[in-house]
């Protein structure tokens, strides 16, 4: 069987493509669900905000009042006072006869103190150590520091307000190292370094 060419060519001739492809692409429709828009409804109440406030200005204004009442002429005029330093914290503290009170600043001592039960302890301390607790009221006024330090210096102030209470006191209040003024500060930074005596990293290359 003999194929020629021009018979191959006239067969490829009558062949007819025809393209099935679309000008354009189709096109995929999704549909989502609205989002739904949630709204919350909160009502606070001016009045509640303005009666917290008002009770703790109460308190405060109260206290002033009562400090200003118990200590007639201020703090330099009162006779149990003592001084106590701790870092940058100084506290000057007065001793009245009363029920155990300690007033902070026109605050209670466990609200300044943010209720550390440490720092709390440290100005509890030297009363509790003579069995004064529930005899004297402390008035301090503390500047300074921070928050530990001036706790601190609150103990010591408390402790030196007591000698002059009685001499007698000063036996137990040496030995539970109440008297000793702890003079440890933060050492200062120097040129090169990071800290005080931290370095930066060496590099040998």
């Amino acid at each position: 069987m003999a194929i020629t060419m021009s018979s191959l060519s006239s067969s490829f001739s009558s062949l007819s493509f025809t393209s099935q492809i679309s000008p354009k692409p189709n096109s995929l429709s999704l549909s989502f669900p609205k989002p739904t828009s949630f709204t919350l409804t909160k009502k606070y109440s001016p009045l509640v905000v303005a009666a917290n406030a008002t009770v703790a200005v109460g308190e405060t204004e109260d206290l002033k009042k009562f400090v200003k009442a118990t200590l007639p002429g201020g703090f330099a005029a009162q006779t149990l006072w003592g001084t106590g330093r701790r870092k940058s914290a100084i506290a000057r503290v007065v001793l009245k006869e009363g029920t155990g009170k300690v007033i902070i600043n026109y605050r209670d001592a466990k609200e300044y103190l943010q209720g550390n039960p440490l720092w709390i302890q440290y100005v509890k301390v030297p009363l509790l150590t003579l069995g004064y607790e529930s005899s004297y009221d402390v008035f301090v006024k503390a500047h300074g520091g921070g928050l530990s330090g001036q706790a601190q210096a609150i103990s010591l102030g408390i402790a030196r307000a007591l000698l002059k209470v009685s001499e007698d006191h000063r036996t137990p209040l040496r030995k539970e190292g109440l008297l000793t003024r702890d003079s440890r500060v933060v050492e200062r930074k120097k040129v090169g370094l990071k800290k005080a005596r931290k370095a930066p990293q060496f590099s040998k290359r």
